[in-house]
């Protein structure tokens, strides 16, 4: 059943959450030299091949907040703003080069009053570059704080509602505000981009339908994504009641971004296993083909930047706390935690952890401090104030138990902590232990090694001589997406409190020899992988993503959330009825070739059988004296002869063209070939179905065909790579071939093609004196191509008076070898009637060429 409305957002203009005032002032495009600039949106680009050389290439930004704060001058009255260096999007400008023009368009965190929007705009725009997207104050509460928050967030982080006091329902209307919010953050990036030149940088879980806003606008604009969340299995992605709408919104942007390959995989599957898309690696990059578009898919995790970690680390402030820290904490060795306060992050079980440490390793009492650092709630809610609760019960049980008046177990910082004195503690501790039970990637490992790796003045504070050796250890939970480029740290999982409280032991009783080299092999990690590298590597990739932008034909087809852009090669186009109409009425000598399954009949049907007017159409083809019509099927002999006998003059290829016949009262002729190796692949194929539940064999008299349709998408689709390398082992010496196509896998003899036939029938026709002068093929699957392929050469024979007219047609937009495509059955059957009709049937009372074929074995 197809969804209510929340499909169908794109051009909603109306309703009362919907009527959103326009933001005051309308924001000129940016101009880096002079030049004319319309002052509207801007058109669709369509098919237009030209590029603009006005403005130079630009970076564009867009997240949900802008990277500066906001402060209203107690004096003037006015807003003050400064960037935020701590921010990623204004560090990651260090990948780009120099020359580079970067523009940011986001929200801010405080609300801007309407009188007062048009001046921040264009202060912001004039001192920072940044374009501000006014929400009104409803819609933002119910964009961010309802759909982001309690609905998105949760789920990412394979949270489900299963009932009221865990989490809240999918609800509409806050569905209705995100599309609504995405939809306003689109149009100021229309306002300031040059699609031609300009690449998109989206940001994050907030705007992830607003990529369908602008491909809608610019079909070739450059567009990237980057999701600094956890994308969910899609056991738990599937539960979304808008899951389409969101994956088809990623689906529109050029290259899609993630931490770990986990994340990523879980992605694909969700694309495979709700939109029926599958992906490939095509020279070390995962791509997926999206209706012609191959959308790109990067595997990399953010890094920090070294250069303003290091600064903090020279201050003077930092080197007074550190020596602070010291004196405090004289005697004992220090672990840190620093988290957010939420229940995703495992305060409470690492606390619990530490307990355990305490009681199984009584000499480590007095010896060992946690500090843990709390970083405000970046949300509100029972969930929180419950993590809240448990975290602070736990850690003064903690204290009661095992403390003294000289000795505090645990010590929990929840206030402001400034950076210096995070990077203090960052120095100091000998462990730090990120214990969350699910986060997207987490940079505080990465920021205690370089602290921990030093600086001349932080030397100078610790007391310690440049060339001593630098230690660090790291206890990691393996569902933190910085995990798996931290192979040196010890990976636990967080809900194993026993095993966690081991780990820690092992990290604070290892030799200084291995915490050296684990620190050394980390620190070269992450000084190379830093914020201007992920922030380098992911603009090249988008620029290679976007390289046959203006190589191929673009239009927009799909309405509402559903938009998508057809993009295929300039020479591949639809195959006009009133053009190969008007080439069939002139020629005499016609071949048309038709696969079965796909092409004349739906793949999806349950009923193979023709329908009465495919019946009538083939007929009225076979009547007409100037035709030669053949049927080429990977079907069996006995199936195709019982739906197609009411055809009396059709021809007929079965199995791929292991059998055929010229029409219903000829012979089947088969090729001469050994099939031995039947008994080979049967028992293999058995072991294969028995383990994979909804696949089944299909015996042919020729070959034999592993069907994994039913099963499970990802399950079926490995079974059928392991089947297909078992196959062609067992197969290397016998005469026979294994290929693997849609949902199946098929073992046939040697030199049986589709393609065969084809040059088997129109040499027929050569020798005979009938050369020839119409060729019409048309089919769906990979089989097909064998045809097309073997018409094209076929054809440019000299044995050829002349060369034929030639119609090779593959059934929906996709590569192939085809020049022409039709969108489905329904197109196909249309253009048949199309060739009835110009037909002039009339009895054949002449004898029709004999087809025969020779033994190719």
């Amino acid at each position: 059943m197809g969804s209510r409305s929340y499909a169908s957002f794109l051009d909603l203009a109306s309703g009362e959450l919907l009527d959103i005032p326009q933001t005051p002032r309308f924001l000129p495009r940016v101009m880096t030299v002079p030049g004319i600039i319309s002052d509207g949106y801007g058109s669709n680009d369509g098919d237009s091949d030209s590029t603009s050389s006005i403005c130079r290439e630009r970076k564009i930004i867009v997240a949900n907040m802008l990277p500066v704060h906001a402060q209203r001058d107690t004096e003037t009255g006015k807003w003050c703003f400064t960037l935020d260096q701590d921010s990623l999007l204004l560090q990651l400008k260090d990948g780009f080069s120099p020359e580079a023009d970067v523009l940011y368009v986001g929200s801010l965190k405080v609300e801007i009053d309407a009188s007062e929007q048009d001046e921040v705009a264009e202060k912001l725009l004039d001192d920072f570059k940044c374009v501000p997207t006014f929400l009104p104050h409803d819609l933002q509460k119910k964009f961010y704080n309802g759909f982001c928050k309690q609905q998105l967030w949760p789920l990412f982080h394979y949270m489900l509602p299963m009932c009221p006091d865990h989490g809240d329902r999918f609800d509409r209307v806050l569905w209705q505000a995100y599309v609504s919010a995405n939809k306003l953050f689109a149009h100021k990036v229309m306002e300031v981009v040059n699609p031609e030149d300009d690449c998109i940088w989206v940001h994050d879980y907030h705007l992830m339908v607003l990529p369908t806003f602008l491909r809608k606008c610019y079909n070739r604009v450059k567009l990237g994504f980057f999701l600094h969340s956890p994308f969910p299995s899609s056991e738990i992605y599937r539960t979304l009641p808008v899951r389409d709408e969101i994956l088809k919104g990623l689906l529109n942007c050029d290259l899609i971004g993630f931490h770990t390959f986990d994340y990523a995989r879980h992605f694909l599957s969700c694309c495979s296993r709700m939109l029926g898309l599958d992906y490939e690696s095509k020279r070390g990059h995962i791509g997926l083909d999206y209706f012609g578009r191959t959308v790109f898919i990067k595997i990399l995790p953010v890094g920090i930047h070294m250069g303003r970690l290091e600064s903090v680390l020279n201050l003077r402030s930092t080197s007074d706390k550190v020596k602070e820290i010291q004196e405090q904490f004289k005697g004992k060795k220090l672990i840190l935690g620093i988290d957010d306060m939420d229940i995703f992050k495992g305060i409470s079980l690492k606390l619990l952890a530490f307990e355990h440490l305490l009681q199984q390793h009584q000499q480590l009492q007095g010896q060992l401090v946690l500090v843990q650092i709390v970083n405000p709630a970046r949300s509100s809610g029972k969930d929180v104030h419950e993590a809240k609760r448990e975290t602070y019960s736990t850690a003064r049980r903690i204290n009661e138990v095992y403390g003294s008046p000289n000795y505090e177990p645990v010590i929990l910082i929840d206030r402001h902590v400034a950076r210096y004195e995070k990077t203090a503690y960052y120095a100091v501790a000998e462990c730090c232990i990120v214990n969350a039970v699910r986060d997207g990637m987490n940079l505080v490992p990465y920021k205690y090694i370089v602290c921990r790796q030093g600086s001349p003045h932080m030397d100078e504070a610790m007391g310690i001589k440049a060339d001593f050796p630098r230690t660090s250890m790291l206890v990691v939970s393996e569902f933190v997406g910085c995990s798996p480029s931290l192979s040196g740290a010890i990976r636990v999982n967080p809900w194993d409190i026993e095993s966690v409280a081991e780990a820690l032991n092992t990290a604070i009783t290892i030799s200084d020899s291995e915490k050296q080299l684990r620190h050394e092999k980390h620190y070269r990690y992450v000084s190379s992988h830093d914020v201007a590298y992920w922030a380098r590597s992911f603009v090249q990739d988008l620029e290679r993503a976007c390289q046959d932008h203006y190589r191929k034909r673009c239009w927009g087809i799909g309405l509402g959330l559903g938009f998508r852009v057809i993009s295929l090669s300039p020479s591949f186009r639809k195959l006009s009825i009133d053009h190969i109409v008007s080439s069939y009425k002139r020629m005499n000598r016609r071949a048309i070739f038709l696969d079965y399954d796909g092409t004349v009949v739906p793949q999806s049907s349950i009923i193979k059988a023709p329908s009465a007017e495919v019946v009538t159409v083939l007929n009225a083809l076979c009547n007409d004296p100037k035709n030669t019509v053949f049927i080429v099927s990977g079907r069996g002999r006995a199936s195709l002869s019982e739906w197609l006998a009411p055809c009396e003059s059709l021809g007929l290829a079965s199995e791929h063209g292991y059998f055929m016949r010229e029409s219903k009262s000829s012979d089947w002729e088969s090729l001469v070939a050994d099939l031995e190796w039947k008994g080979i692949v049967e028992p293999v194929m058995k072991l294969y179905t028995e383990a994979t539940d909804g696949s089944n064999i299909e015996i042919k008299e020729s070959a034999l065909v592993w069907h994994h349709q039913d099963a499970d998408p990802d399950f079926g689709s490995c079974q059928a790579k392991e089947l297909l390398d078992h196959l062609e082992n067992v197969l290397a010496n016998e005469p026979a071939v294994v290929k693997r196509g849609q949902h199946i896998v098929e073992v046939k003899p040697q030199g049986v093609t589709k393609g065969l036939v084809a040059e088997k029938v129109l040499s027929t026709m050569v020798n005979s004196g009938n050369p020839p002068d119409f060729v019409m093929c048309i089919g769906d699957d990979r089989s097909d191509e064998d045809m097309f392929e073997s018409i094209l050469s076929t054809v440019s024979s000299p044995s050829l008076p002349s060369a034929p007219e030639i119609f090779a047609c593959t059934v929906g937009r996709k590569p192939s070898k085809a020049k022409y495509y039709l969108d489905d059955t329904v197109d196909v059957v249309r253009l048949l009637q199309g060739l009835a009709t110009a037909s002039n049937p009339k009895p054949r009372h002449t004898a029709q060429f004999q087809v025969a074929f020779d033994s190719v074995f």
